[in-house]
């Protein structure tokens, strides 16, 4: 329109705006305001983008205040104005084991999810929970990013970007009715496990494993469906553990659990440079050390409730006390590793 010529012979305005009548301006008026709303439309900030979280816990869960609180943060950072919806509680589908499915599918942008509750996926990634591949000095997010940045773990997280990948706290034993101070005192034990390593592990000490989601936890302990559960202590607290729960072992070389926070890599290669920059602030080992640090935080807190509550039996077995069970559990890192062709995997998680 700027391009538009006047015959000034006539006049007339020749071109697009020919019809503008020889005495009136009304016409010319509008186009100039519609240009000019056009300006004002081009120079305006882009409307920010919203990015959406989903998961099956409650929001008072760890999760939040450990892994999405500090995301939404850094995401909204270096004025990238991104958004995020959180869904919890399954609010974007049922089921605990498509979480990962969701993702990639696009139902939620961002999902957090257990590795073991699709094991198969994550052949590599599980050797993390076996007892004795994490030494007591490291990290779990540094042995589980030590191998994904060595290129041994990325094949098992197709189409999505990891934003954390961390270990829980040590497992222990929580049981109804039950006592363990020795591996006879479970032998025969219907015990829950969150995935195939810990099932390993329970099979080895001569109980029977039975895998379910961490929702289903309270009600099969109510109702007898099992004898114990072998996760994390966070869990007590997370999943109210402690009201159908009356033992607590800790101690022996159980493993622990391995997590996952991961994005739809389509949808994060489509945000700009500025958005993915400040997600980027936080992916990878920091927001793993954030949650790593908030799962160890509420197990803490967790054990001293139950202590304190004067109506549990807590069993802190010396090292002594759990050598029994490390006898059991110590060469099944090696053992599994040789079973998937994973010892590189193995040694590079243990630093060697």
């Amino acid at each position: 329109m700027a391009g538009t010529v006047r015959n000034t012979a006539t006049d007339r305005p020749a071109g697009p705006v020919a019809f503008i009548t020889k005495g009136g301006n009304i016409m010319m008026n509008l186009f100039k305001t519609a240009c000019a709303a056009t300006a004002l439309l081009a120079a305006a900030p882009a409307v920010a983008e919203t990015l959406s979280i989903a998961h099956f816990v409650p929001p008072q869960h760890t999760l939040t205040s450990a892994v999405i609180d500090p995301f939404i943060a850094a995401a909204a950072s270096g004025g990238s104005g991104l958004e995020v919806n959180v869904y919890p509680g399954g609010e974007l589908g049922a089921g605990p084991l498509e979480q990962y499915v969701r993702a990639v599918q696009g139902v939620a942008d961002i999902v957090w999810g257990l590795q073991g509750y699709t094991s198969s996926q994550f052949t590599m990634t599980m050797l993390s929970e076996l007892p004795g591949v994490k030494a007591a000095d490291r990290n779990g997010y540094d042995i589980l990013w030590d191998a994904y940045d060595a290129g041994l773990l990325e094949q098992e997280f197709p189409a999505t970007v990891p934003l954390a990948l961390w270990l829980s706290e040590p497992n222990i034993f929580i049981m109804k009715d039950h006592d363990v101070r020795t591996p006879d005192d479970i032998a025969g034990l219907k015990i829950r496990v969150s995935g195939s390593a810990a099932a390993r592990v329970i099979e080895a000490l001569g109980a029977t494993p039975v895998q379910m989601p961490a929702n289903e936890m309270y009600n099969a302990l109510q109702t007898g469906l099992i004898d114990g559960i072998v996760t994390g202590a966070s869990a007590v607290g997370d999943f109210k553990l402690d009201e159908v729960a009356n033992s607590y072992t800790t101690g022996p070389a159980l493993g622990q659990i391995s997590f996952y926070f991961v994005m739809n890599a389509a949808r994060y290669e489509g945000l700009s440079d500025v958005e993915r920059a400040a997600i980027d602030t936080i992916k990878g080992r920091p927001l793993s050390k954030s949650a790593e640090d908030g799962w160890n935080a509420a197990a803490a807190s967790v054990l001293e409730s139950v202590k304190a509550t004067g109506d549990n039996t807590v069993i802190e077995l010396t090292t002594d006390e759990a050598a029994p069970f490390d006898a059991i559990t110590a060469p099944l890192g090696e053992a599994i590793a040789a079973e998937v062709g994973g010892e590189e995997v193995l040694a590079t998680m243990r630093g060697q």
